[in-house]
């Protein structure tokens, strides 16, 4: 279990904590010597929270090591990532309430679009509308594969979910995502004997995919990652002793929230206010809240650099609402870097801000940016110690021994 040495020191009572997260946080400068996303940004409440409180970086894996989305995001909550491995389509089915057994395996697709040899020209086929997706993924739907069931959800955008069920699946399987344009989609490779024959049964499921998507404009081709099934993690209230909230508008991160017991919290919109808004709902009923803010990241991996910017300081503009509530400890990070120099993520250091008004000790940092938080007094330290810093700083840890 993840922290079992803080199970002895957890107290029954304590302040209220938010782990504010903005996707991809971390940046790079577009140019020598220029500024990140973060310290272009105009952020007068975040710099404020930075000045009263302490500020760092985190390493989401361990360093040098790029992480994908969950298990950064499990690292934030505590939870090591090479010790409990979440492949991304239980998340994104767990996200959507795709019900996922012990015996199946679930994968995160993506639409994407090939050229007339079939090979990729947009990996996310140009970011299509729901509307233009949904139905779609509704064709997937129709598709058998004899041996197995297979269920196909919409999730977001180009993102669906699919649940393969049967008898002896194994979740040992490759993505068929090669990460880049100007290539075909892989095969589904087996990584273990015991996975040769579900990743058959993918391969014909996909070939059948193909087939049936060839006349769409956009949508005509696929790709699977994230081959996984449902890990039984430790839940919140048994790790950490508190009432959990998750406030996130895409489904993948409401699908890790849940993994690890958290009750997902439904609101309209996604804008930094209406998460807030939504927040402030629900304060009076939990301990822990997760916000996560998605666009960050999305403007990253576009290679957007303004926009990104616009994004961390919408965050900024609406932080008074989140404020307002007083919480014990505001913890404001990201997941994991995502410069729009790299389009990409990337092994660089998080931003960390901890604001604890009664607990907290001040560093003489002024500013929330990467070079600061470089400087911060937190220094680097590993993700996976950001709840014992908050459990402590909320008053929810006793001493440890005599």
């Amino acid at each position: 279990m993840p922290y079992s040495h803080l199970k002895p020191l957890l107290q029954p009572s304590g302040g209220k904590i938010v782990l504010l997260v903005m996707d991809g946080l971390g940046g790079l400068p577009m140019e020598p010597n220029g500024p990140t996303e973060l310290e272009h940004a105009h952020t007068p409440n975040l710099d404020r929270l930075a000045d009263m409180g302490a500020i760092g970086q985190t390493v989401p894996i361990r360093n040098g090591v790029t992480p994908g989305s969950g298990p950064a995001h499990l690292a934030l909550f505590g939870y090591d990532p090479l010790e409990y491995e979440i492949g991304r389509g239980v998340l994104e089915a767990f996200g959507i309430n795709l019900p996922v057994g012990a015996n199946d395996v679930a994968a995160r697709g993506n639409f994407c679009t090939l050229d007339a040899d079939g090979k990729i020209q947009d990996r996310r086929a140009g970011r299509i509308s729901n509307k233009e997706a949904a139905p779609v993924a509704d064709i997937l739907r129709s598709i058998a594969v004899a041996g197995v069931s297979v269920d196909v959800r919409h999730v977001k955008e180009h993102r669906f979910a699919v649940v393969m069920r049967g008898d002896g699946l194994c979740d040992e399987i490759s993505d068929t995502d090669p990460q880049a344009a100007g290539v075909p989609p892989l095969r589904a490779q087996a990584r273990t004997a015991a996975a040769e024959l579900t990743a058959d049964l993918f391969n014909r499921w996909i070939d059948a995919a193909h087939l049936k998507l060839a006349d769409q404009k956009r949508a005509n081709g696929l790709t699977l990652r994230g081959f996984s099934k449902d890990p039984g993690l430790p839940s919140y209230k048994d790790v950490y002793g508190v009432r959990a909230a998750c406030i996130a508008a895409y489904p993948m991160y409401r699908g890790v929230a849940k993994l690890v017991g958290m009750d997902v919290i439904d609101f309209d919109g996604d804008a930094p206010a209406d998460e807030f808004a939504a927040l402030a709902e629900v304060w009076d009923d939990y301990d822990f809240f997760f916000v996560h803010i998605k666009k960050t990241d999305s403007y990253g991996e576009d290679g957007d650099f303004e926009a990104k910017s616009k994004v961390i300081a919408s965050v900024d503009a609406a932080l008074p609402q989140l404020i307002g509530l007083n919480p014990e400890v505001l913890v404001v990070t990201g997941d994991h870097s995502t410069p729009a120099l790299m389009r990409a993520h990337s092994w660089h250091p998080v931003p960390f801000l901890l604001w604890a008004p009664k607990l907290g000790r001040p560093d003489d940092r002024t500013t929330f940016g990467e070079r600061a938080c470089a400087r911060g007094g937190l220094g680097t330290f590993p993700a996976v110690d950001t709840m014992s810093l908050a459990l402590a700083h909320a008053g929810r840890l006793s001493k440890f021994g005599a």
